[in-house]
């Protein structure tokens, strides 16, 4: 440990994901005020001395995107003016992160330019769960943890009862993140092919892989309107699949995702706390959200002892 002692600030994006946080370390969330000038700019203030230290900032970027990010580059901006010795942002949910390509042209690579306004703001290191691309770690030229939810879904998939089950991703995207918990499970892998018909419609075509008979257990990293998800959960019922669960690891649940689940094949939605939504765990709506506030804690601390973060997935 080179730096001096920690110290863990928050931003507004998401309190209560902060101070879960803060109580799984046992360090007391440092003192700041944000604020706002009369024409809606945002204003910061550190209100103690961080000469020396190891500074990590918690900040949702999602949802609200825009005013979160600007507040994090802020409080960044002024630990680094107060001379603190390292700052890591801990984003659990990196925004922009679907934007990461020209797939159109004339068109943005916004998760890179949100890598470089993280940087030019003086970020040291950046932890987050699950990119929607592995490869955003690239965007960065400081280092970059990048987490998976896969030890926060463990225990619950458990109570599932794994018999005959069968690992699906609902689009080729997913299929990454899919292969690892196939991989730690030691069960099959199937995928849907899913042909995007407009800004918020999906279809999906067919399923690569035998689901009949078979609990299925749908793995993505990101639920936004569900369509992708409860589009995968026809086709997988139309091929003799049976009971279907779905695990997201940030559940941003945009309208309509929530009719479009009650109203689906799907038995139950699985998420984390990585995204602030006012959906709470419901039978009623299907969804149960489990919290990342543990993981997070754990790589903090292992940041800042200097300790391996990726043997917390051995």
């Amino acid at each position: 440990m080179r730096g001096g002692a920690i110290r863990v600030f928050a931003g507004n994006g998401d309190p209560e994901l902060s101070q879960r946080i803060s109580e799984s370390i046992g360090v007391p969330l440092g003192k700041l005020v944000v604020s706002r000038f009369p024409d809606g700019e945002i204003r910061v203030k550190i209100l103690e001395n961080v000469r020396g230290r190891d500074a990590f900032v918690i900040q949702p970027t999602v949802p609200n995107p825009n005013e979160n990010i600007m507040e994090l580059l802020l409080l960044i901006d002024a630990l680094k003016r107060a001379s603190a010795w390292r700052v890591t942002a801990v984003v659990p949910c990196y925004a922009y992160a679907r934007q990461d390509r020209k797939d159109l042209p004339r068109v943005p690579i916004s998760a890179k330019l949100v890598a470089n306004l993280l940087t030019a703001a003086g970020t040291d290191r950046l932890l987050t769960i699950d990119l929607h691309a592995g490869q955003i770690q690239g965007f960065f030229d400081i280092p970059v943890d990048n987490l998976n939810a896969f030890p926060v879904f463990r225990e619950y998939i458990k109570e599932v009862h794994l018999e005959n089950a069968i690992i699906v991703s609902p689009d080729v995207g997913a299929m990454k993140l899919a292969s690892l918990f196939s991989t730690k499970l030691g069960l099959p892998l199937a995928t849907v092919d899913k042909r995007r018909v407009g800004e918020y419609e999906v279809e999906a075509t067919t399923v690569i892989g035998d689901v009949k008979g078979k609990k299925v257990i749908l793995v993505d990293d990101i639920v936004s309107t569900a369509g992708t998800l409860t589009e995968a959960a026809r086709i997988l019922k139309e091929h003799g699949a049976g009971e279907i669960w779905a695990f997201v690891v940030h559940g941003i649940l945009v309208s309509p995702a929530v009719e479009r689940i009650k109203k689906s094949a799907i038995e139950r939605l699985v998420i984390t706390d990585s995204v602030r939504n006012p959906v709470d765990d419901s039978s009623e709506l299907k969804i149960t959200r489990l919290s990342v506030a543990g993981l997070l804690g754990e790589a903090i601390m292992r940041i800042h002892r200097d300790e391996s973060v990726s043997s917390l997935f051995s």
